[in-house]
């Protein structure tokens, strides 16, 4: 019986201890929230927070003009925690009221929004806001409001100059050209905002968390004009159209700075399309293709033999019927010039006399020269990928090397090497370093970092390029570069043509063509490159890329008057011209009646941007030819008769807003970038405010 109580009052006093277990967890609880709770939510807090990157504005890319070739599309995403301090219910109706207003969204739909948000700290109130919507948001300082920014690459002028600028992969890292070159200093420095992760693990914005405000990236400008740009693209698409050449290069640089004035490659591609073009079509082929360059290399043979004095200019040279073997090599001329002169050989493109002239060098000295000229080592220009090309040592010579070599065979050189060389002829024989950037801002505008010209070398002497360059104005004037010729104009220059080897050996259809010129020759301010590959026409390189020069050369000088000195090209030289219209340009912006005119083919000298044309000064008749200079009759903006609107599709947001504000008018603007449609319209009446829809 003893043993039955005893095992009862045990039982009792466990299910009694049991029973205090709950309070004694609630107390302890309770102990806890009075004593520990600020120091445990806020540990809370830390371990459910975690910082995020805010991306840095990508810097844009200008032309030596300022004009946006690259820029970067912002939008915001407007956000907003309702639980924060501050956050009343008279601040919540004035802000529903005041975004009804901004996005034309009735206030009924927003307190919904926020109404029925699945996360009690996080609501996405609206996406895509413009910069100047942001600015007005800014302005309300609603508490709890929080605006994420996004960002978008746009390249307004798509496939112009797109192998020089290059493109951003998916994730925003530039991949190719001046993007992937300066991308340590377009990309900016990212911030950092605190999120915080819910019970599920997803990130939700954290609005009273601390935000470290990103540093954008620096802007480029460029030393290439895009007007200039636009014409050395389009006269190369239409040599390689016409030629039906597989693909085709130029560049233009300006020889007494290095400065790249233009650059482009066919096949084109669009940067913000990138994907959608054939990896071939984005290769910058003036810097990383290495080919056989021909005859353009007779430069090195030529500079040389007369600084070594193997030959002087004057001296007589045998070049017989065409053909001749020298240095083990068969040579051929593409006529019979007999018995000519060392500058004759230069002009007329000899081979034999040429060669007959290098085989009396020593194998080191040619190789020095070549290498002085730039050959076999890269430019250093500020552009990725970038070739050496080819130019073996002496020692690794055959006994037909130096003959070859001398009229640009057993060599690879890239179109911009070659281009460099001759600028050291055009500039009297410095080896400049050639550039595309000219110089680094920061956001606010202040210059960071300009270029410099930088000479590489000497590499001829002055006396050599005096004695040099009328042999290669006679390759303009009287060679083999006579469709170069302009008149008024001294061009210097030479030709080049290249069999391509196919299956191993040469193939005598197939060739590659080029010229190489600067002018005026007495004081060049242009050095052109241009190579056309495979083309399927019949003729030299001096039938199918002269045309092109001289076509490129007229436009720049029409186009340029100021940077060119331009020809007086004689009347008959146009006769042929079809006869152009004057477009319709009353009461246009400067700025857009001069590009129209431009585009049109006259020559316009610019006027203060804020100024309107009133009227076109013409002769007797209503139609002009290329060429033929237009003057503008111009007034301020506000003092114009008709006060309607004019088109200002086209231009930057930059030039239509201080276009705008000269003639009293406020905007709006929805986007940035190019104007792609205006309100009023074109021809309306000027109204107090104007909105501009740009991308």
């Amino acid at each position: 019986m003893e043993l039955q109580e005893n095992i009862q009052l045990r039982m009792y006093a466990i299910m009694v201890g049991l029973g205090f277990l709950p309070l004694l967890v609630v107390l302890k609880l309770l102990g806890i929230y009075v004593s520990d709770r600020t120091e445990l939510s806020a540990q809370g807090e830390r371990q459910a927070s975690t910082m995020v990157d805010i991306p840095a504005m990508r810097g844009s890319i200008y032309d030596r003009a300022g004009r946006e070739l690259v820029v970067n599309a912002a939008s915001y995403n407007l956000a907003l925690d309702p639980t924060v301090d501050g956050y009343t219910s008279e601040v919540e109706k004035q802000l529903f009221d005041n975004l009804a207003v901004l996005t034309g969204q009735s206030a009924s739909y927003f307190r919904k929004k926020v109404e029925g948000r699945t996360s009690p700290k996080y609501v996405l109130l609206w996406t895509s806001l413009i910069e100047s919507e942001k600015q007005v948001v800014d302005e309300w300082d609603v508490p709890g409001l929080l605006l994420v920014r996004t960002l978008t690459r746009r390249y307004n002028y798509e496939e112009m100059a797109a192998h020089v600028i290059g493109h951003l992969s998916r994730d925003g890292r530039g991949i190719d050209g001046l993007e992937l070159q300066y991308e340590d200093y377009l990309k900016g420095t990212s911030g950092q905002r605190a999120v915080q992760r819910d019970r599920n693990g997803e990130i939700k914005a954290y609005v009273a968390g601390h935000t470290v405000t990103p540093e954008d990236g620096q802007n480029l400008y460029l030393t290439i004009d895009l007007e200039l740009q636009a014409i050395l693209e389009d006269e190369l698409m239409a040599g390689v159209t016409a030629t039906k050449s597989a693909w085709g290069t130029a560049i233009a640089m300006d020889p007494e700075t290095g400065a790249i004035l233009g650059m482009a490659s066919v096949p084109v591609y669009n940067p913000n399309e990138y994907h959608k073009s054939d990896v071939s079509a984005r290769r910058n082929r003036a810097i990383a293709d290495q080919l056989e360059p021909g005859s353009t290399f007779k430069l090195v043979t030529a500079a040389a033999a007369i600084e070594q004095e193997i030959v002087s200019m004057g001296d007589t040279l045998e070049t017989g019927n065409g053909y001749a073997v020298v240095g083990r090599r068969g040579m051929h001329d593409l006529h019979a010039y007999g018995t000519i002169n060392f500058q004759e050989a230069i002009a007329k493109s000899s081979n034999i006399g040429v060669a007959r002239t290098a085989v009396q060098l020593d194998r080191g000295v040619f190789y020095q020269y070549a290498r002085n000229l730039g050959f076999g080592q890269k430019t250093w220009i500020d552009l990725p990928g970038e070739v050496d090309g080819t130019l073996r040592k002496p020692k690794d010579w055959t006994g037909a090397s130096l003959a070859s070599m001398s009229i640009g065979y057993e060599v690879d050189v890239t179109p911009l090497q070659m281009l460099t060389a001759y600028s050291a002829l055009a500039n009297g024989g410095l080896l400049m370093k050639p550039y595309v950037v000219s110089e680094r801002r920061d956001q606010r505008g202040r210059t960071l970092w300009r270029a410099k010209p930088d000479s590489i070398r000497r590499a001829l002497k002055r006396e050599t390029v005096k004695a040099l360059l009328p042999a290669f104005v006679d390759v303009v004037d009287s060679g083999s570069a006579k469709l170069a010729r302009i008149d008024g104009l001294t061009i210097a220059g030479k030709t080049g043509t290249a069999r391509v080897i196919v299956d191993g050996a040469y193939n005598k259809e197939i060739h590659r063509a080029s010229f190489v010129g600067f002018f005026p020759a007495e004081k060049p301010s242009v050095a052109v490159m241009l190579m056309l590959a495979r083309p399927k026409v019949k003729g030299n390189s001096g039938a199918i890329t002269t045309p092109i020069f001289k076509r490129l050369a007229m436009r720049w000088m029409s186009s340029s008057p100021d940077a060119l000195v331009a020809p007086q090209v004689a009347a008959e030289e146009h006769a042929s011209e079809p006869a152009r219209l004057i477009p319709q340009i009353g009461g246009q912006p400067v700025a857009v009646a001069a590009a129209r005119l431009r585009a049109a083919g006259f020559e316009v000298r610019d006027a203060a941007p804020m100024h309107a044309v009133h009227a076109v000064e013409q002769p007797v008749k209503d139609d002009l030819v290329f060429g033929k200079r237009v003057n503008l009759e111009i007034a301020p903006a506000d003092t114009m008769p008709a006060a309607l609107m004019p088109d200002l599709t086209g231009l930057s947001t930059r030039q239509a807003v201080f276009w705008s504000h000269a003639t009293g008018v406020d905007v709006k603007l929805e986007g940035q970038g190019m104007v792609v449609s205006q309100t009023p319209k074109p021809g309306e009446p000027l109204a107090a405010t104007a909105v501009l829809r740009c991308r």
